[in-house]
């Protein structure tokens, strides 16, 4: 199976640079560097690459969007806030070969014309972002990034911004905030980050992982990207799976490879043999997905939709038959109640009341009634916030009521 993120992840010396030089790394931003930035622009919208960061948003086109020649500079933020439950492919990335996503950041920031760039790390990844920072200044060393990229009339200066860990920063007005030094909240749009982000000039916020796709891209061109995956579904995706599985992991897999088949072949199976229950597969902010809605679903955009769900940002929980749903729904809606940063009332107050049912509900004091209380204010707040917070806190409420409603229930006083 192909893979252009994980291919020498195992190797514990990729994280220098001389190692990572020795095997090949480098050479696609060599080849960049020859190439003109609107026709590297154009080989990312040919290979179909999408955002992997959640939105799945075509990274050509979001390229594209940037206008040129706007008399600002045009600013690159690597967002690397991985703050979804369940997710923690970037994270690895990072900490085992960074050197991957410097040189992504500098294709990028080539094809984009721009001349400073910033990671945005949460605060938890302090030892990662050491990691990253050492092979910053390896890079620097090396005359990869500075005022001579590689020798070229390229300047090309690279940052690390730490976040304090709030969830609401892996949205890209609120990471820009934050950045800028205030309160991380999202900002209303338009404008768009494209034209008004990062000191309102133009500005593209992309994922770790969008990013490291990048050298794989130019080395090989975007018509052996397209070529992987599905027809809308292009290239590889990265996995971060958790749950009751044998092997806990990342794991690299092709665009429309089959859910159960990850799940039996990757994931080594379920755990101790159980019988498998549900799949969260996108993160705790998608629908979750019963066993029977598993069994004929491949991983890519559109089957997942098609299912029900939403690929996400690839985090792969998976629950077997011992798992108590409304537990687990009442995990998942603290963390949202938590994460609110409070600037829209529906997601506020609405987040809290939810958590606070379900908190009542596992103690044994719910009633029936409370499940469609809850249906409602899922009705409440979805679609009027600025930011998706609230609806990332609505779609695992409603599926899991409506798929498991007979264990809310069982919960609940008539």
């Amino acid at each position: 199976m192909t893979k252009m993120h994980l291919v020498n992840i195992d190797k514990p010396d990729q994280i220098t640079f001389t190692k990572y030089r020795e095997r090949g790394g480098y050479k696609a931003l060599e080849k960049a560097l020859a190439m003109q930035p609107l026709a590297i622009q154009e080989e990312v919208k040919v290979s179909g690459l999408r955002g992997r960061g959640g939105a799945g948003f075509p990274t050509g086109m979001k390229w594209s969007f940037v206008p040129r020649n706007s008399g600002k500079p045009t600013y690159l933020l690597c967002n690397a806030d991985e703050s979804e439950p369940g997710t923690f492919k970037d994270r690895k990335l990072m900490e085992y070969d960074p050197h991957l996503l410097i040189e992504g950041m500098a294709i990028a920031s080539y094809a984009l014309e721009c001349h400073l760039a910033y990671i945005y790390i949460r605060g938890e990844f302090e030892f990662v972002g050491k990691i990253v920072q050492k092979a910053l200044d390896e890079a620097y060393d090396a005359g990869v990034l500075g005022a001579s990229v590689m020798g070229k009339d390229y300047a090309l200066d690279l940052h690390i911004h730490y976040g304090q860990g709030a969830y609401i920063c892996g949205e890209e007005t609120s990471l820009i905030e934050s950045l800028e030094g205030y309160r991380g909240y999202p900002r209303i749009k338009p404008p768009f980050p494209a034209v008004s982000g990062f000191l309102a000039s133009p500005t593209v916020v992309n994922n770790v992982e969008t990013l490291t796709a990048l050298p794989w891209i130019i080395t090989h061109g975007g018509a052996a990207h397209a070529a992987l995956g599905t027809e809308k579904s292009k290239g590889t995706k990265l996995f971060s799976a958790s749950g009751h599985i044998n092997k806990p992991g990342v794991y690299e897999v092709e665009m429309g490879y089959a859910m159960m088949d990850f799940i039996n072949n990757e994931c080594g199976g379920v755990l101790n043999g159980n019988k498998l229950k549900a799949v969260i597969p996108g993160g705790s902010s998608v629908p979750v997905m019963t066993a029977e809605e598993c069994e004929n679903t491949l991983l890519d955009y559109e089957s997942i939709l098609k299912a029900g769900s939403m690929l996400g940002s690839g985090g792969f929980v998976v629950l077997d038959d011992t798992t108590s749903m409304p537990h687990t729904l009442s995990n998942i809606a603290d963390f949202y109640a938590h994460e609110s940063c409070g600037q829209c009332t529906p997601c506020r107050e609405g987040t809290g009341w939810a958590a606070k049912i379900l908190r009542k509900m596992i103690a044994g004091k719910g009633k029936k009634s409370d499940i469609d209380l809850l249906l409602r204010i899922a009705d409440m707040m979805e679609g009027k916030t600025i930011c998706p917070l609230a609806d990332a806190d609505v779609m695992p409420i409603r599926s899991f009521l409506t798929k498991f409603r007979s264990e809310f229930e069982a919960l609940c006083k008539e």
